[in-house]
Parts: structure tokens; C-alpha cells; sequence
């Protein structure tokens, strides 16, 4: 009996080492491949001060409606290079970089006032609405995709005079918040955590392109160019530190149980092969939202936008010009 206790107590404390040791035995070698976020805009690219925050973002078109996309998790603006222009002949396009993304600005822990940690779930609408007043934007029809329908979601619920009407494009209403457990939380500000958190976060360069393919119901169809428009982000200085901030921040919002209280437009568009936000999701959102239109694109998949623009023009379309 007593050597058996003995095996249990060496077993236990041999499982304390390891994780308190087994981080810091993986090699964790500075990022050397970063540059200046000026040195990867684009000749359209604007940045403005949201919150001590350079927001990178872009506009095209005008007039009335104003339209704001909202790009999802792993993505940017470039998510929606297809479809920005054409969307221009609706009204004024405004798309921009959400915090931890594309070339917004990425602030580290500490650097921000205590409650308003700029990767939280909290803060994505705030955000939203500080952008919207610096632009003067009253009103808008807010276009998201995956994480981004959330944040136009949420957006919606809270400040409800500030939003026309939804596009939600394979939205993650259901599937959305963390993916760590909350058993783990206590452990992510550790050494050992972060170190583990930021190795977890740069393995998205190689399985990025896994999740890209994923995305798409024909990855064949997926271009070099495309591709590296999405490794793009990744030569922003600091961008595994801010995505792993994001994903210690990240947790359900409960959104279903408010979808009744949406009583504005709303469009949901799915792809018929969405393998990350399942279709069936969005059908139950589109009976979940009072009144809203369901369009489902044939042989497409989680971002119709990039991979059947024209199909997806024609749905946007036709409920951008009901709004006018």
C-alpha cells in the first residue's frame, strides 16, 4: 500500500515539472520577419485613433447608405477585395481591420485602461460605434462575416438607433466564444502560459493555410495571391502576442436568446458547404431573427464574398436597395 502511494505521489509530482518545465523546453525565437505597418498598406489604406488604437480601414463609393463589413476570425479588409468596389454603387463602403487582425494597430496588455482590453468581446462594438462617430457615421447597414456577424450582432442589440439593417454572412451566432475551457483560464497569464499561448498562436502560420482550405467548398480555386494576402498580417510586429490576447479574452456572449429582440432588416446568407459555421446554423438563425431573409449560395462555402462574389452581390443587392 504504501509503495503505491509513493507512485502516486512521484507520478503527481512528475506531471508538476512537466508543465511547469515543459514550455520553457520548446524553443521560442523572437518574430525577425516583421516590418513597419507602413510599409504594408495599400496606396487606400487609412488609419485613425480609436481609443489610442490606429485603426487601419478603407472607404469606397458614397452617398447614402453607409455600409460597414466586418471581416471574421484570421481574416482583414483583404476579405472582402471582391466585393468592397460593387458594394460602392449601393452607398458608402467602410471596412476596416478589427483588433488583433490586418494592420490595426496591437496593443499589449497593460497598455489599455482597465475594462476596456481592445481584444475583448466587450469592446468590438464600442469600438465599432467610436469609429462610426469619428466619421461621422449616424447610421449604417452593418455586413459581417463569421466572428464579424457577431461583433455586428452584438452591435445591433446595444446601440440599435446606430444600426440600419444586418447582413450576416455565415455568421458564428451559435458556435462562437472560446475555444480554451474554463478550467484553463487561471492558468493563461502564467509564464508557462503565455509562453505556451504564444506558440499555440504561431502554429497559425502553417495551419493557416488548413483553415483556408476549410473555408472554401473548392480550395483548388484558391490563388497564390490569395494566399498571401492572408500571410500578410503575419509581418505586422506583434501580431502572435495580440492573437493569443484575443483568445484569453474570447467567451460567449449568449446572443440567441436576444435574437428575438432584433426588429430591424436582416439578410442571412450562408454558403451550402459552410464547413466552419455549419448551413444549418444559419437556417436557424434566419428563424431565430423575426422577419429575416435567408439566401443560400450553391457551391460556396464559409466566405462567399471571396469565393462567389457574384452570387453574393446579387443577395446584398437586392436588400441594400429595400433599405434606400
Amino acid at each position: 500500500m504504501m509503495k503505491t502511494l509513493k507512485w502516486i505521489l512521484f507520478l503527481f509530482i512528475f506531471l508538476i515539472l512537466l508543465i511547469l518545465i515543459a514550455p520553457f523546453a520548446v524553443p521560442l525565437h523572437p518574430n525577425t520577419d516583421v516590418v513597419p505597418v507602413n510599409q504594408l498598406a495599400d496606396k487606400d489604406s487609412l488609419f485613425l485613433d480609436i481609443s489610442g488604437i490606429q485603426i487601419h480601414y478603407k472607404i469606397q463609393g458614397e452617398g447614402e447608405p453607409k455600409i460597414i463589413l466586418l471581416h471574421g476570425f484570421g481574416a482583414s479588409i483583404f476579405s472582402w477585395r471582391e466585393v468592397m468596389a460593387p458594394l460602392g454603387q449601393y452607398g458608402t463602403v467602410m471596412a476596416y481591420d478589427r483588433p488583433a487582425f490586418g494592420l490595426t494597430e496591437r496593443p499589449e496588455a497593460g497598455e489599455w485602461e482597465e475594462g476596456k482590453n481592445p481584444y475583448s468581446p466587450e469592446m468590438q462594438p464600442e469600438i465599432l460605434i467610436q469609429l462610426m462617430d469619428a466619421l461621422e457615421i449616424e447610421q449604417a447597414v452593418l455586413v459581417g462575416n463569421s466572428a464579424g456577424g457577431t461583433v455586428a450582432v452584438q452591435t445591433a442589440l446595444q446601440y440599435p438607433n446606430r444600426v440600419l439593417g444586418l447582413v450576416l454572412v455565415d455568421a458564428a451566432i451559435y458556435s462562437g466564444g472560446s475555444p480554451l475551457p474554463e478550467w484553463m483560464r487561471p492558468l493563461l497569464d502564467t509564464p508557462q502560459g503565455q509562453r505556451l499561448g504564444l506558440l499555440l498562436t504561431r502554429s497559425i502560420q502553417t495551419r493557416g493555410e488548413q483553415m483556408l482550405n476549410l473555408a472554401w467548398h473548392a480550395p483548388t480555386m484558391i490563388t497564390e495571391s490569395v494566399r498571401d494576402g492572408y500571410r500578410k498580417p503575419l509581418s505586422v510586429e506583434g501580431w502572435d502576442r495580440a492573437l493569443w490576447e484575443l483568445t484569453k479574452s474570447s467567451h460567449s456572449m449568449s446572443l440567441r436568446e436576444r435574437l428575438p429582440e432584433l426588429s430591424l432588416p436582416v439578410l442571412v446568407i450562408t454558403g451550402d458547404d459552410d464547413r466552419i459555421v455549419p448551413t444549418e446554423e444559419s437556417v436557424q438563425l434566419a428563424k431565430d431573427i423575426p422577419n429575416a431573409e435567408l439566401v443560400i449560395l450553391p457551391a460556396c462555402g464559409h466566405v462567399p464574398q471571396e469565393e462567389c462574389p457574384k452570387l453574393f452581390l446579387e443577395a446584398a443587392g437586392t436588400f441594400l436597395e429595400q433599405l434606400k
